[in-house]
């Protein structure tokens, strides 16, 4: 995490990236888990928090700026842990976790493009003070 006011929206893309990654690691260990008995699938609650912090009032900008990313990290919990799909116990649809996997990557880099073009502005403005 950058420690300045100009760097508010690249943190808090940053956060939702790493939340993202870590989403895909749980997605992948559900997909590697399909066939072992008893397992529960996982997932990651990010967004949900980093939208409670920012439905606050005020400008965008000042909602941004004032998320305490230190108190807003991924969770990971079992999901549906009663459900099972299966007699074994196993509760992992191969089909459902490869959606969520191509959902999630797309996401990725839809947050890591997002934060490329706020660099690019950041650059443009020091290097163009006048624009």
């Amino acid at each position: 995490m950058i420690a300045s006011d100009a760097y508010n929206y690249v943190n808090v893309l940053e956060a939702a990236s790493n939340a993202s990654w870590a989403r895909n690691n749980v997605i992948s260990n559900n997909i590697a888990n399909v066939d072992t008995p008893g397992y529960k699938r996982k997932d990651v609650q990010f967004e949900s928090y980093l939208e409670m912090e920012l439905i606050r009032g005020g400008t965008l900008a000042r909602r941004v700026s004032e998320v305490n990313l230190d108190q807003i990290r991924p969770v990971i919990y079992t999901d549906q842990a009663s459900l099972s799909y299966r007699m074994d116990g196993n509760n992992v649809d191969i089909h459902t976790e490869n959606t969520y996997l191509a959902e999630n990557q797309i996401r990725y880099k839809y947050l890591i493009n997002s934060m490329t073009q706020e660099f690019s502005r950041l650059r443009t403005a020091m290097t163009n003070p006048s624009a």
